[in-house]
């Protein structure tokens, strides 16, 4: 079977990755999920509930808890406190690396490209979690940097511009179609990591893969 990253031609160029975090490089889902459906539940989740949630965050936190409260009649101040409780727990337990992430960052460092990241997340959340699951990138901008939110391209064009990276040799990644419309919108090819509860509205050529994985072919060293 192709793989759904196939239509991304390989390259001898360096090939530089400007990542999303939580849900690319991060599994932050499952622990946003289950806090937001234990409050709509009132204890413990119901699956069915789990996976009405997990379709909603996949959109974005926001609009998963504004949906939620509208929905079931649960303030949002409360939905509000259980999703910043998750970044507690994080201090402690941080969420897991995805599967193949060190691999790929590790491949575009053998390489000599770059490991970016463009994130919503608050700088200091953001740096705080890379050092506690010790992924090591080569530079972050975040919203909280004063950047606006994706899809608007601002944070990937900053990235761009401050490392003098060529657009065509860029790669960005991210779980939402948002992540893949802003690296393309700064000239860059975008890739969308599925994960259950993909949004509906995800255009159908979005190029996507399942694995970060599927990405080690875009950047291993080539063959002499």
């Amino acid at each position: 079977m192709r793989s759904p990253a196939g239509d991304i031609p390989r390259t001898d160029a360096v090939v530089s990755i400007i990542w999303d975090l939580g849900g690319t490089l991060l599994d932050t889902y499952p622990v946003v999920d289950r806090a937001l459906a234990s409050v709509v539940d009132g204890g413990e989740p119901r699956d069915a509930t789990l996976e009405e949630v997990a379709r909603l965050t996949r959109v974005s936190s926001g609009h998963a808890i504004a949906t939620l409260s509208e929905r079931y009649g649960v303030p949002e101040s409360e939905l509000r406190d259980a999703y910043e409780g998750t970044k507690a727990t994080w201090e402690v337990n941080p969420p897991p690396v995805m599967d193949g992430a060190r691999e790929v960052i590790a491949a575009v460092t053998a390489r000599g490209g770059l490991n970016l990241v463009a994130t919503h997340r608050a700088r200091e959340s953001a740096e705080a979690l890379l050092a506690l699951v010790g992924l090591e990138v080569d530079d972050l901008v975040s919203a909280s940097d004063g950047f606006p939110r994706k899809p608007d391209p601002a944070m990937a064009l900053e990235l761009l511009r401050r490392h003098a990276l060529d657009p065509s040799e860029v790669i960005g990644v991210g779980d939402r179609p948002g992540d893949v419309a802003a690296a393309e919108a700064a000239g860059g090819r975008g890739v969308l990591l599925t994960t259950a509860g993909l949004p509906l509205d995800a255009p159908d050529g979005m190029r996507r893969i399942s694995s970060l994985r599927e990405l080690l072919d875009l950047v291993e060293q080539p063959s002499a």
